[in-house]
């Protein structure tokens, strides 16, 4: 959840502490598919000291902080961290830019990053590498093959934003495409990279739920800005009348991409 280097990391709370609430209780737990999965193939665990860059309202943490890791995490927005310590009080949360880790060379075992380092911040990787110890795991996610993703009419509202940040949202998504964030990890030093598919599936309650949560995020702040809370709601609640299903939530499978790979 932190900008390209050419922004000021403190404004990415903007958008995506504006609605921290909303993010941390309608939005982020739709993502915990994900982050189970990650986990598991991370074989996180007990003795394992674990860092989440980009954190947002620290779901991911508690989550692995339920499976034994000592956690912590960074995120840019102080919005979210405040949730990220109620979450789990006895994780190293702080407020930072992941441009510049806060934590010591081989500080930790465990790196992981669910769609918080983009095509846009492809440095980060740099930091990742240095306070990760030496044998130590790293996994990242990236949203994947959006084109071919049957649930991705749920992005669509986030096209009302002006044409250049549409344009730098799809510059971000650039580690999706195949090969580009393997020779990315392997740039920066990891071996063993891996990549593969994640199970990733929003799911809401009704139309009007669809658009109060997706309104959170910080794509769509930037839609808000652009074009207006109503004219985001009312396309946001007309994409999803369109795909109700009785006695059954909306759904969303969306493809992401997942990358494993270790510190030599």
């Amino acid at each position: 959840m932190s900008p390209g280097p050419e922004h000021d990391w403190r404004r990415v709370d903007e958008g995506w502490g504006h609605r921290a609430v909303d993010v941390a209780t309608l939005h982020e737990p739709g993502n915990v598919r994900e982050y189970v999965a990650m986990h598991q193939r991370l074989a996180v665990g007990a003795g394992d000291r674990l860092l989440d860059v980009a954190c947002g309202a620290g779901l991911a943490v508690e989550l692995a902080g339920l499976r034994g890791a000592a956690c912590a995490g960074l995120d840019a927005s102080p919005r979210l961290i405040a949730i990220a310590e109620d979450r789990s009080p006895q994780a190293d949360l702080r407020v930072g830019d992941m441009h510049a880790l806060p934590w010591g060379d081989d500080a930790f075992d465990v790196v992981t990053s669910f769609r918080g380092i983009w095509g846009t911040t492809p440095g980060v990787l740099g930091e990742v590498h240095r306070v990760l110890a030496p044998g130590g795991r790293v996994g990242l996610t990236v949203w994947g093959d959006l084109k071919r993703s049957p649930g991705s009419w749920a992005l669509s509202p986030f096209r009302l934003s002006t044409p250049s940040q549409v344009a730098h949202n799809s510059a971000m998504v650039a580690l999706g495409r195949p090969g580009v964030a393997e020779e990315l990890l392997s740039h920066h030093g990891f071996v063993d990279v891996q990549r593969i598919d994640v199970p990733f599936v929003w799911e809401f309650a009704d139309p009007e739920m669809f658009a109060r949560s997706m309104a959170s995020t910080g794509p769509a702040y930037q839609a808000l800005q652009a074009a207006g809370e109503p004219a985001f709601a009312e396309l946001a609640t007309e994409l999803a009348r369109e795909r109700v299903r009785d006695g059954l939530p909306l759904r969303a499978e969306i493809s992401v991409a997942g990358y494993l790979a270790t510190r030599r």
